[in-house]
């Protein structure tokens, strides 16, 4: 199964990216902990050029620590990255000293130019879903972005207070056009990324379980405990998603078990290993 998808107001969002990283002083690019190298854009790291740069490994709740782990020694190379969690502040400790640390060379130069002092200007990108709003509230300790459990929910600029030192830009998910590697497309909508409307939910739900029962079998031991055949047949019917007759509603199965995924209910998962 083959997903692509770029909506039009993605062009409009590149521009934009562009246009506001000419006044920001550190990008913090927002990825997913489960899959650190699919939901990280290849666009941003032409567009972003030498601009600092912090990578936050979001979601880190959901996902395998031990991999996140790995992951962050590896991507440390790239930039200064952490692992956190917008949704239970895990690792928010460390990311203003991060930006301010980012930000020192860029504010020293305007101090050095007689520039008066000003509040770091941050912006954050990243895909889709991926949560930078709800990265945004938590900062800012309060619901000052739009956030929702959707792709596509932030669709312009939005520059908001979180801190007495810094102003911060939220902006739209950025894809990219094409996903030159199959598995990308599908990890990336096993993990919301993607609208659930533009692909086959079934077919996608059919490929996770057989990624599971191949790297991670602990994730469906609760199923195994019940005797529950692993297919989407055998699970829906254990979950009660039938239709009259008995049969099992796939496509309800599908989504159960994709939304089971979403929210860790499976596990705590890496789709992304090396």
């Amino acid at each position: 199964m083959g997903i692509q998808w770029f909506p039009g107001h993605m062009a409009k969002a590149r521009r934009l990216l562009a246009e506001q990283l000419q006044v920001v002083d550190v990008v913090i690019e927002l990825a997913d902990a489960r899959i650190p190298l699919s939901s990280r854009n290849p666009i941003l790291k032409e567009l972003l050029g030498t601009k600092p740069r912090l990578l936050l490994l979001n979601k880190a709740d959901l996902a395998d620590e031990s991999w996140t782990q790995r992951w962050l020694r590896v991507l440390q190379d790239d930039a200064t990255a952490l692992a956190v969690s917008a949704t239970t502040g895990q690792g928010f400790r460390r990311i203003i000293p991060e930006l301010e640390r980012l930000a020192s060379g860029q504010m020293a130069k305007l101090a050095a130019k007689g520039v008066r002092p000003r509040s770091m200007r941050i912006m954050v990108v990243g895909i889709p879903n991926i949560g930078k709003s709800t990265l945004i509230n938590q900062l800012a300790g309060g619901a000052k972005a739009k956030a929702g459990n959707k792709p596509g929910v932030t669709r312009g600029n939005q520059w908001i207070r979180i801190h007495e030192k810094v102003e911060l830009l939220d902006t739209p998910g950025l894809l990219w056009p094409k996903f030159e590697d199959p598995q990308v497309g599908l990890k990336l909508a096993a993990t919301g990324a993607i609208k659930d409307e533009v692909f086959n939910q079934e077919e996608l739900a059919e490929w996770l379980l057989e990624w599971l029962e191949t790297h991670q079998i602990e994730a469906l031991a609760a199923y195994q405990a019940k005797g529950v055949e692993l297919t989407l047949e055998g699970i829906g019917r254990a979950r009660g998603c039938l239709v009259q007759g008995g049969e099992v509603d796939r496509l309800k199965a599908a989504q159960q078990i994709l939304r089971d995924f979403r929210q860790g209910r499976l596990g705590h998962s890496t789709l992304d290993r090396f």
